[in-house]
């Protein structure tokens, strides 16, 4: 198990980013939380398998039907078994 931290940048709020975002992490039975942030990026910490993980990772360069993401950081991190479910926050 692990754990991921993104940052999204683009055009990704207001355009279902977040919506989708716990589509695909229920998919792959990811925990965790999506929100947006004041400066218009979409921030994500999400757990599961590293599997699991690097397939949300992979989709969140390409993410809502409407999104057109510019950049994508990333942290990989120890899992500390904190969620039971993915939401939306903020």
């Amino acid at each position: 198990m692990k754990r991921l931290h993104v940052f999204v940048s683009g055009k990704v709020q207001g355009v279902s980013y977040r919506y989708y975002t716990t589509l695909e992490a229920a998919k792959y039975q990811i925990s965790g939380w999506v929100r947006n942030l004041s400066d218009g990026r979409v921030e994500m910490l999400a757990e599961g398998s590293e599997e699991e993980l690097q397939q949300l990772l992979n989709w969140t360069y390409k993410g809502s039907p409407a999104a057109e993401v510019s950049d994508v950081n990333y942290e990989w991190l120890e899992c500390r078994n904190e969620f039971t479910n993915f939401t939306v926050t903020g």
